[in-house]
């Protein structure tokens, strides 16, 4: 297998999230955070963290009284992607490029790209870098990094921030997730030689080899959960059987997780299993309360199960744990571990103690998750493992669009009234809507990204 430089930035869960499926690729099974290794020189530390804390303060800001809608506005036009059409030439740098070279040009990201230039001179070899974040590929190509430059988009449309300053000229390679980002590219310039679409690198834990045996088994049982009306079923069988197979009237068969590359253990049928996904900086934790408080009841009847994804976060795992103890007594979070999941816990609060622990975690539960319900980041993507995704509330210009996106494909639908979950939600599982939406994700949508990237990788 080809090696390759993967590097990532923790700003955020989408860029680790992006690389962590490609970590194989990677020398020694190595990440690069960009933002945060070791010898760092402390001014690029400083550039970095100003750069982190402020994306994590205009996350969270809307919910500042009075200042922060209008501030969240200000900032998000700065990085706000222009319309598609007409389509027109869009090569023209914006103010947020321009930021990001001047910082650059003065020595930003110079100690990383030498650091692997020397690594090289050793290894006698030009591995190419594979980026899921813009600017680590825009170091490298300043500073003259002698082998191949690639830079994987994350996100269902972009701004033109992602490409070069002078593109061109550029030799940064992309591969994309969708033919939109494509053509996006092209308006700002960048070849057409340089862009592949190869799809959103998927956890391989998650899908088996190419033919897709584990997904596949996860959505036989997954498919019932969703659609126990048969009101889908009843439409599409024949589509239904002619992906998936026949499947079992039961819905509580045994099921054998056999993780690609990695043995697990043993996870048995479950309730409608509902994740929700909070994002890198924390927002949004509160609406995880209101969904639990909304469907407190059917939880207590053991009819559902919650997954609160709180990542790495301690204070974010400190508030759910605090909010669910303080509201529903009889129903105890506990930490959700790699491997069998304790049978009796209505609410499950996921946690890992660095990120690679908790991508692990996030990447099992999955398999046992029926419906995801983020905002529409990277995890937009995710809906081609036949997972339907309710969309909360967006974050940004780049979410609006990821959104749109879900919606027109027709992988996922917008929350409603939080406060009445547990009618709307139901309602749309016994119509089999939810059913429709994670078959679709799983026909449309591009399923194999990560082993399309190892391919092309193959060919330099």
């Amino acid at each position: 297998m080809q090696k390759a430089r993967v590097i990532s930035v923790n700003m955020g869960y989408g860029h680790q999230r992006t690389a962590f499926p490609l970590r194989d690729l990677a020398l020694g099974g190595r990440v690069i955070c960009a933002n945060d290794y070791q010898g760092m020189p402390e001014k690029d530390r400083k550039i970095w963290e100003g750069i982190r804390k402020f994306y994590e303060f205009i996350s969270n800001s809307k919910r500042i009284p009075l200042v922060g809608e209008p501030l969240f506005f200000i900032v998000d036009q700065f990085q706000k992607i222009p319309a598609f059409r007409p389509e027109r030439d869009l090569s023209k740098p914006n103010f947020q490029l321009k930021q990001t070279f001047s910082l650059i040009k003065k020595g930003w990201g110079r100690d990383l790209i030498n650091k692997l230039k020397t690594e090289n001179e050793k290894l006698k070899t030009n591995l190419p870098i594979i980026s899921t974040f813009f600017t680590p590929a825009f170091m490298a190509e300043f500073f003259n990094y002698p082998g191949d430059i690639f830079c994987v988009v994350c996100d269902a449309d972009i701004s033109r921030t992602w490409a070069s300053l002078n593109p061109k000229t550029s030799k940064i390679k992309y591969f994309a997730p969708t033919e939109r980002v494509v053509e996006r590219l092209k308006l700002y310039g960048v070849k057409s030689e340089n862009i592949f679409l190869t799809g959103y690198p998927l956890p391989i834990e998650n899908i088996g080899t190419e033919k897709m045996e584990i997904l596949k088994e996860d959505l036989r049982h997954r498919i019932l959960n969703l659609d126990p009306q048969k009101k889908y079923f009843e439409k599409y069988k024949d589509l239904i059987e002619f992906h998936l197979g026949k499947l079992s009237e039961k819905s509580d068969l045994p099921r054998t997780p056999r993780p690609f590359r990695k043995k697990g253990g043993v996870v048995r049928g479950h309730p409608l299993t509902i994740m929700f996904s909070v994002g890198g900086a924390g927002a949004q934790k509160e609406i995880a309360i209101q969904i639990v408080k909304s469907l407190v009841e059917k939880i207590k009847r053991k009819e559902m199960k919650i997954i609160l994804s709180a990542g790495i976060r301690e204070k974010v795992k400190e508030f759910f744990q605090r909010e669910i103890n303080k509201l529903y007594r009889g129903l105890t979070p506990v930490k959700l571990n790699i491997g069998p999941t304790p049978v009796n816990s209505g609410v499950e609060i996921l946690f890992g103690r660095d990120i690679e622990d908790y991508f692990q975690k996030f990447n099992l539960a999955l398999r046992k998750t029926d419906i995801l319900w983020t905002k529409p980041s990277e995890l937009c993507f995710y809906s081609a493992l036949g997972i339907p995704i309710i969309i909360a509330p967006t974050i940004g210009s780049q979410e609006e669009f990821n959104k749109r996106w879900l919606l027109k494909s027709g992988f996922g639908i917008s929350q409603e009234n939080l406060s009445h979950t547990n009618q709307w939600l139901f309602d749309w599982r016994d119509q089999g809507y939810l059913a429709e939406c994670a078959m679709q994700g799983f026909i449309e949508g591009e399923k194999l990204g990560t082993f399309n990237i190892e391919n092309k990788l193959k060919i330099y």
